[in-house]
């Protein structure tokens, strides 16, 4: 996954992205069911309204977030600021992902 260090995408996008528009519950049964050696940065991909999709306070969210506070994520209350959302540079995803 492509997504960059204090950056945050919507599992929306990421299925966008993967060439799935519509299956963004897709997106998050993939993470879900990835083994936790893979290395995917899962805690970057977020719901669509800027916030962690788990319970709050459940050990998931706090998880979660802390993952994402220590890579410079800000928050304004449980949504995350919106300068943190990545806008891919597509010229750039396509040459990523032919190499």
């Amino acid at each position: 996954m492509l997504i960059p260090i204090g950056e945050v995408a919507s599992y929306g996008q990421v299925a966008d992205l993967a060439g799935l528009p519509g299956k963004a519950r897709l997106v998050g049964r993939a993470l879900r069911s990835a083994p936790a050696e893979s290395g995917l940065p899962w805690h970057r991909v977020i719901n669509a309204q800027r916030r962690i999709s788990f319970p709050f306070a459940s050990p998931g969210y706090i998880s979660q977030r802390e993952l994402l506070l220590s890579e410079g994520v800000k928050f304004s209350g449980r949504t995350i600021d919106r300068a943190h959302q990545w806008q891919p540079d597509l010229s750039l995803l396509l040459w990523e992902l032919d190499s």
